[in-house]
């Protein structure tokens, strides 16, 4: 696998998407689930806060609210993120290519020889 695919692979692994995002603010924004999933977890632990305090209630309403709008340009920027960090990394060393196989011995039957021709046609 060249480094290329591997990284397209790292990538989709840890891609976040906008649709988990909007559920996981829709059921769990109060204690602050969405922003643990896009990686923001010190706003995620204050959103957390917020929920346990009766005062907090109030302003957590409204921060819920404007995530609805926040969400795509998070979950976009944890993405670009996640490409930045793949292409800082080293790229890695090519795999050793595999060895061909050896051809069989010569046979003085020519229409042996006819047929692994027409095989490797």
């Amino acid at each position: 696998m060249d480094s290329r695919t591997q990284d397209h692979l790292i990538f989709e692994a840890h891609r976040k998407s906008t649709g988990v995002s909007y559920l996981l603010w829709f059921f769990f924004g109060f204690l602050g689930a969405h922003r643990f999933y896009i990686g923001r977890t010190r706003s995620g632990i204050v959103q957390l806060l917020m929920c346990l305090s009766v005062i907090g209630i109030i302003p957590l309403a409204f921060w819920w609210l404007i995530d609805a709008f926040l969400i795509p340009d998070l979950v976009r920027d944890e993405n670009l993120e996640t490409i930045r960090k793949l292409g800082a990394r080293e790229p890695m060393a090519p795999e050793p290519q595999l060895a061909k196989p050896a051809q069989p011995a010569a046979s003085f039957d020519p229409r042996v020889e006819e047929i692994r021709e027409m095989r490797r046609r």
